[in-house]
Parts: C-alpha cells; structure tokens; sequence
C-alpha cells in the first residue's frame, strides 16, 4: 500500500469544532498535568506544547492519514490532508497554514515530515 491510499479520499466530519476543541483542551490540560507532577516548571514547557487548535488539527489529520499500520505518508500527502482539514473546517486555517511553513525543529509533534527522513 502507498502512501498515498492511506489518505482517506472523502473525509468525514466526526464532531463540530466546540466539539473538538474541547476534546483537544481536555488533552491539553492532561498534558500539563503530567508534566507539572512530574516536577517540570511551565515556564519551561508550556511554549512548546501544541496550542488547542494545533491539537484538533492533529486529530484530524491523524483520522484521515494514518490508518492501523499504515506507512508514515510524505509531506505531499500530509500536506494535501491538512488543505483538505481547512476545506472542512475553515476558522482552523490559520493554524494548518502555519503548520504548513517549514518545521521547527524543537516542536517534536509537528505533522511535517522532513524530505531526508522519508
């Protein structure tokens, strides 16, 4: 299977956005609450975790790309996922465009998969 057939052809929409952002701050806080208890000081961390969007953009883009053991797709196909997220849900563009510009490097969870790794 190409990487390629592991983008689903005709997203569905799961959930309104209030929906998904909500989801995606309960994932936030429980992210923060790990690391508080494990003794990290937010001001370290907390501007690397993902914003609540970014995380609702990341479900999405993992429902729609990543199916069990699929192979990990280029960035021509994650990319092509994430305009596809935009056309479902526009008010999260500013948010898939800028996870579209290049990587940065210290932001582990970024859906960008580097040219030399795939």
């Amino acid at each position: 299977m190409t990487p390629e057939a592991t983008a689903d052809p005709s997203p569905r929409r799961r959930a309104s956005l209030e929906v998904l952002r909500a989801e995606a701050a309960d994932e936030r806080s429980v992210l923060v609450a790990e690391r508080l208890r494990s003794g990290e000081d937010p001001w370290d961390f907390m501007s690397q975790l993902p914003s609540v969007d970014e995380i609702v953009v990341l479900l999405l883009r993992s429902e729609r790309i990543l199916p069990p053991h699929a192979v990990r797709p280029g960035h021509e196909v994650s990319d092509r996922v994430l305009r596809r997220i935009v056309d479902d849900y526009p008010q999260l563009a500013p948010t898939v465009w800028s996870m579209l510009e290049p990587a940065e490097p210290e932001r582990a969870w970024t859906p960008r998969v580097r040219r030399d790794a795939a």
